[in-house]
């Protein structure tokens, strides 16, 4: 085994270990510079965003960047930083079992030592994949991430919420459903974005057969102290970082415009940077 290689496993290992107790904050990075300020704040981990990495390329999220495109960021974000990094894989790349296996080769080949693969297909008529087919899907990315010996952590995306799935009485079942299912075909965690009521996802976790994954709804008003309370593992930023950056940069650009400077004052210093960069 390559020096590289052990790293990874060890990282992989790592990022493992945060999932077996307690709950952790997942911040989403979108390039290598973003991915450099997480760590140097001191995050145990780091997520990409395809949201934030498709903005980064101009074009919007769902599905529109290329494997090669996505996996490139990846590789980018995973050379910068020592810490863990997971992939936002979206759908994996294709509607095929092969497709999702190639995606997860190609995002360990990059670095990654875990990857989110969500059951919602992309523009078309389903709004979920089955639950057979997505869990085909789920069971040649864990075949694939078996074979190369890293022990990478697979979180199986559902978005029930997200999408409105079902009657609302009836989301907590079909959430609870499609993790028993994803948990048998191999993934390590199940991630529910959509979801901010705190009762709602300690029902969710009680009934889940491997720990869980929300996402922070800062407009909810649910503080990470609440998710935490839950007893939901992972808290992942998603988009946030990304678009409060973005917000910063359209904010800057209109006060030129009239002439002010104050989110520029704001900037941090070129030597900083330089120095964090390096």
């Amino acid at each position: 085994m390559t020096i590289l290689a052990m790293k990874q496993t060890e990282k992989a290992r790592r990022f493992r270990e945060l999932h077996e107790a307690g709950t952790f904050v997942l911040p989403n990075a979108w390039d290598a510079g973003s991915a450099i300020l997480l760590a140097r704040a001191g995050v145990p981990a780091i997520a990409t965003t395809s949201s934030g990495v498709s903005w980064a390329h101009g074009v919007r999220d769902g599905q529109q960047l290329s494997r090669d495109e996505a996996i490139a960021a990846l590789a980018a974000i995973a050379r910068a930083v020592d810490c863990p990094v997971t992939a936002d894989l979206e759908s994996g790349y294709g509607p095929g079992p092969d497709d999702v296996a190639t995606a997860i080769g190609a995002a360990i080949g990059a670095g990654a030592v875990g990857a989110n693969l969500e059951d919602r297909p992309g523009p078309g008529p389903e709004v979920l994949w089955p639950i057979g087919g997505q869990c085909a899907r789920l069971a040649a990315a864990r075949e694939a991430a078996d074979r190369s010996g890293v022990p990478f952590v697979l979180n199986a995306r559902t978005d029930v919420y997200l999408a409105r799935v079902g009657a609302p009485a009836d989301r907590d079942a079909l959430v609870v459903e499609r993790a028993a299912a994803y948990a048998d075909a191999g993934a390590d965690c199940v991630f529910v974005p959509g979801l901010s009521d705190p009762d709602v996802i300690a029902r969710i976790v009680k009934a889940a057969p491997v720990p869980v994954n929300v996402l922070l709804a800062p407009g909810a008003g649910v503080s990470i102290a609440q998710l935490a309370q839950t007893g939901a593992r992972r808290i992942s930023t998603g988009h946030l970082i990304a678009a409060a950056a973005y917000a910063t940069i359209q904010r800057a650009a209109q006060e030129l415009l009239d002439g002010e400077f104050g989110t520029l004052r704001g900037a941090l210093p070129v030597a900083e940077l330089q120095a964090v960069m390096s």
